[in-house]
């Protein structure tokens, strides 16, 4: 695994020899984990960041905390007495009116005071459309580093954060270091980390923060709101089976035979960088470090080669089948079951197969 140098003007890369870190880094401690949460409604990846984090909490020897924002209310309050039942050992939360609808300038600001008042040593997002937004100018107010689309997290025995990512086209997996400043900033993409169990307890530490900040000092206004139906939350990205193909089906009709397979297993289809490019499938349907990352039960993937780019977004999987004509194909190097055949060929046998095997299932539960 290659390691990444930056400059530290930029974000404190790793020098070549290890040194001592600042005396005032002392001041930083415990892990903490943005809550994301709109009208209600937490997105997963922050109980999958609460995981992560509880794993590094752990190792530092320090306390796990959660941050929710957001307007007065019961969403906030169940969010973070959820945080609670997700690991956090305590909850940051700020209610004002001006977080009803995320801007990024009073959330920002918000996660920015909190940073300064309480110095976590670091402090991790997920990586969605608000997650992104909101880590980039909370890292540019602190002038510290973010490491962006992490797929592994972890410390070293300096407190130093370890992220992960792929780097060079997702050629190739780097590991960056924010060594000259704090906190240690990370997003991270739904479905990278496993989702932790969710244990009911109380929650017994809540600190509760002003935001210093008026309406009058926000510059954008939020005139309407309209939701979106076609929200970021896709079934792909959490569904049980997911069937994909890749460039070796060999034309676009041919993905009628994934759609096919996916539909008698109720699973969901996908696809891989190329397929996209190609202009064969949606960009929604494309999986991968720069599409959706999945955890599925079941992958079946079909004329995929399995570069680093769609390894790191199906790895988590409990079981991968790979189809592919070339045997020396990478997707056969981390794959749970290889076929070394041709996936248009094989497919509609497949198809049927399992049609006629879930039919029978059917009809012996309709008997029984």
């Amino acid at each position: 695994m290659a390691e990444a140098q930056k400059p530290p003007a930029a974000a404190g890369g790793r020098a070549n020899t290890k040194k001592a870190l600042p005396d005032h880094f002392k001041d930083y401690k415990h892990v903490w984990v943005f809550i994301e949460q709109e009208r209600g409604e937490v997105h997963p990846v922050s109980w999958e960041l609460l995981g992560a984090g509880r794993a590094l909490a752990t190792k530092l020897g320090v306390d796990l905390a959660a941050v929710v924002l957001g307007s007065p209310g019961e969403g906030v309050r169940r969010a973070a007495a959820e945080a609670s039942c997700y690991g956090a050992d305590l909850v940051y939360l700020v209610e004002s009116d001006l977080l009803a609808n995320y801007r990024n300038e009073p959330y920002t600001r918000a996660m920015t005071d909190l940073v300064n008042t309480y110095k976590p040593e670091i402090l991790l997002l997920g990586a969605t459309t608000l997650g992104r937004d909101l880590a980039g100018a909370v890292a540019t107010t602190l002038l510290t580093g973010l490491t962006a689309d992490c797929t592994a997290l972890d410390v070293d025995t300096d407190g130093s954060l370890a992220a992960t990512r792929p780097t060079f086209g997702g050629s190739l997996l780097c590991t960056i270091y924010t060594l000259n400043y704090r906190p240690q900033m990370a997003t991270v993409r739904p479905r990278v980390m496993p989702m932790p169990e969710r244990i009911e307890r109380p929650l017994t530490r809540l600190i509760e923060h002003p935001l210093n900040m008026v309406e009058d000092d926000v510059v954008t206004k939020v005139l309407s709101f309209l939701p979106d139906r076609q929200s970021e939350k896709s079934s792909l990205a959490y569904a049980d089976v997911v069937v994909a193909g890749g460039l070796g089906l060999g034309s676009q009709e041919n993905f009628q035979l994934v759609r096919q397979l996916a539909s008698v297993l109720g699973a969901e289809f996908g696809c891989s960088r190329p397929v996209v490019q190609k202009g064969w499938m949606a960009a929604d349907r494309q999986i991968g470090q720069t599409g959706k990352t999945i955890r599925p039960r079941l992958y079946i993937a079909a004329g995929i080669s399995g570069a680093v780019q769609h390894r790191v977004g199906v790895e988590g999987a409990d079981l991968i089948v790979a189809i592919n004509t070339d045997k020396n194909a990478p997707i056969f190097d981390f794959a749970h079951v290889g076929i070394v055949t041709d996936a248009v060929r094989l497919l509609p046998a497949l198809t049927e197969a399992f049609r006629q095997r879930l039919s029978a299932s059917t009809r012996d539960r309709i008997a029984s």
